[in-house]
């Protein structure tokens, strides 16, 4: 069994076609999608978190708000940039949608991608500390955010304050047990998968990652999930961790669906510079299902993950992306042992 949600970007546009036409499309429509997805019996609904961009960027009221619309569906996201959070008040956040949610919220974070506008942290307010880059300043953000989620008392009471304290260092409010063992780095690199592994947080592994080998992108993937999990198993953990992949995959079943993805696209992988670092980008899929089945058996990360993100293309609108997950489910993942 492989655990099967999709990942929004929530891209709005005013655009010639678009269903998808403001920002209150896009969050509201997310929440719809979620909705329908529990009822297909997808796992999750998680979210991209982009600022300065015409997409999903607040995670947390989205969040509280398909928690409170869903009973059983996975809700998270995929990624977090932890260069522009303030990892105190996202304890706080994180905490109460997870427990509206009752325990389900799936926290990805990570050092983030370039962004619309050069340093966009620095107009939240942030920097990175003197010797320090910006890697560093996101990296060390999820450390502390790491331990606040632990729940241990730190900040020393009021003598007289305004309501009676419990015992003790106080803790930031609300606590949500268990979180923090549902947070997940999402990493581009085998050395910062190993360091997610040390720290005993779950994997998210994109369809982008930096080109260490020249090998195909799956199999770049596979090897740095099998790195992750020996560094998981070094460091000694307890539990068992996650590792999510996400696809843009396609079953064809209607001539809507090649209309709009039956002309092949990126049906190999791409290479490119992000960052100044080389960076490998895994191809798209979509075929008929059964040659779906055939394709993705082949692709040797998906084998090693557990959980399976669908990228959808969130501006066709809802009913469209209902399709486009239905079809995963029903028609290709049954053949390959996921359902």
């Amino acid at each position: 069994m492989k655990k099967i949600g999709f990942l929004s970007f929530g891209h709005w546009s005013p655009a010639p076609g678009s269903q998808t036409r403001t920002a209150g499309d896009a969050l509201l429509q997310s929440i719809d999608l979620a909705v329908a997805a529990e009822e297909l019996g997808a796992d999750g609904a998680y979210f991209r978190v982009h600022h300065f961009a015409r997409q999903l960027a607040s995670p947390f009221p989205l969040l509280a708000a398909v928690g409170a619309r869903t009973k059983r569906i996975e809700t998270g996201t995929a990624v977090i940039d932890m260069r522009y959070e303030n990892p105190f008040y996202m304890a706080e956040d994180a905490g109460a949608a997870d427990l509206i949610a009752g325990g389900r919220l799936q926290l990805g974070l990570s050092r983030g991608s370039p962004e619309q506008v050069i340093d966009g942290w620095r107009y939240f307010g942030y920097r990175p500390a003197e010797g320090k880059t910006e890697s560093d300043m996101a990296r060390e953000r999820t450390q502390t955010l790491l331990k606040l989620l632990e729940g241990q008392g730190f900040a020393e009471p009021n003598p007289q304050p305004m309501f009676p304290n419990p015992p003790g260092l106080l803790r930031l409010e609300p606590h949500s047990e268990g979180l923090r063992d549902r947070i997940w780095w999402g990493a581009a690199s085998d050395s910062t998968a190993v360091w997610a592994a040390v720290l005993g947080m779950n994997l998210q592994s994109s369809t982008l990652k930096t080109d260490e080998s020249g090998e195909p992108f799956h199999v770049q993937q596979a090897r740095q999930i099998r790195a992750y999990r020996d560094a998981w198993k070094e460091a000694g953990h307890t539990r068992t961790p996650r590792v999510s992949v996400s696809r843009s995959i396609f079953a064809l079943t209607s001539d809507e669906d090649r209309a709009y993805f039956g002309r092949g696209g990126d049906a190999r992988d791409q290479v490119g510079v992000i960052d100044r670092t080389r960076s490998i980008f895994g191809r798209n899929y979509a075929a008929e299902p059964d040659e779906l089945v055939r394709l993705l058996a082949e692709d040797e990360a998906i084998a090693e993950a557990d959980t399976l993100l669908l990228t959808v293309p969130n501006q066709l609108g809802v009913d469209y992306n209902v399709h486009v997950i239905e079809n995963i489910l029903k028609h290709v993942a049954p053949g390959l042992g996921w359902r």
